[in-house]
């Protein structure tokens, strides 16, 4: 497989809690070296599945607009999407102190679901973060005098377009325990960021109309990658096993009864094992888990 230089990472265009894109430089290089069908179960920006070599790779999500927003890239080319968002802009004369129109198109968007209109949205709204209530309405509030369709958001969205352009890459939406894995094979891999049991977001709280992340869907996932290892198919799952103070005692306990690998994606801990006394409180210990 070849591994892209330092630096030289592909950034999804939209700015999803818990992006992986940061740690690309650690986690990638613990892939293996080839790989037929990657799957990538909880895609949320696609920062690891657009930076994995593969010959076949499946994108993965339960947030129904995002697939949606997703296929739209993947099914036009780039000077259509850009023409499409440049038009917006235009039309509802965005910019970073135009709330009114921001508003304007978020109620035009919670009407017809357009998924480019999506993408518009996420250039103008607070942080470029993605959010919907329990109506299923996309209601992130305006970026007011901090975000827009900015060179770097235009260098990134253009990067990404390429990519999805040249790749064997597909997208699909279940939820992770619906999705079907039992025509992969031991040359296949299959990688899971869920939310995490022990941190807090609008992406887990499950009051958002879709599926929260509780005790119970972590030890389904957590199942599911039993039985994953159980077919020699191969697996990589991100998760925090110390946050702030908090203890994932339901990632602990699994992992004790199995011989799994863990790898430490903080600098302080990257060469520790779990089980040290020292760690300090104040931390959040993210861990790659893998079954080679």
């Amino acid at each position: 497989m070849f591994f892209f230089p330092s630096g030289d990472y592909i950034k999804s265009p939209l700015n999803y809690i818990g992006g992986k894109y940061k740690l690309l430089p650690q986690i990638i290089p613990l892939f293996p070296k080839k790989i037929n069908t990657f799957v990538d179960l909880f895609v949320g920006g696609a920062n690891i599945a657009i930076n994995v070599q593969a010959k076949r790779i499946i994108c993965n999500d339960n947030l129904t607009y995002l697939i949606s927003l997703y296929n739209e890239f993947k099914n036009n080319d780039i000077s259509f999407v850009f023409n499409y968002i440049e038009d917006r802009i235009s039309e509802y004369e965005l910019s970073d102190k135009n709330e009114i129109g921001f508003k304007a198109l978020r109620d035009e968007y919670n009407k017809t679901k357009a998924p480019l209109d999506l993408f518009v949205l996420l250039a103008f709204s607070f942080n470029h973060q993605i959010r919907f209530n329990s109506r299923h309405e996309f209601n992130t509030p305006f970026g007011k005098e901090r975000s827009s369709f900015n060179p770097k958001m235009q260098k990134n969205l253009r990067d990404f377009l390429n990519k999805l352009a040249i790749s064997n890459i597909y997208f699909e939406c279940n939820n992770f325990d619906k999705f079907d894995l039992s025509d992969l094979s031991e040359n296949d891999f299959v990688y899971c960021d869920p939310p995490y049991l022990i941190t807090s977001g609008t992406y887990n709280d499950g009051k958002r109309g879709f599926t929260g992340w509780d005790e119970v869907q972590e030890k389904r996932l957590l199942c599911v990658l039993d039985s994953l290892g159980r077919s020699n198919v191969k697996f990589a799952l991100s998760n925090v096993i110390e946050h702030k103070g908090i203890s994932n005692e339901v990632l602990k306990d699994w992992l004790s009864e199995r011989r799994y690998n863990i790898h430490y994606l903080t600098s302080n801990y990257r060469n520790s094992n779990y089980h040290s006394q020292n760690l300090d409180k104040g931390v959040s210990i993210e861990v790659l888990v893998t079954n080679y």
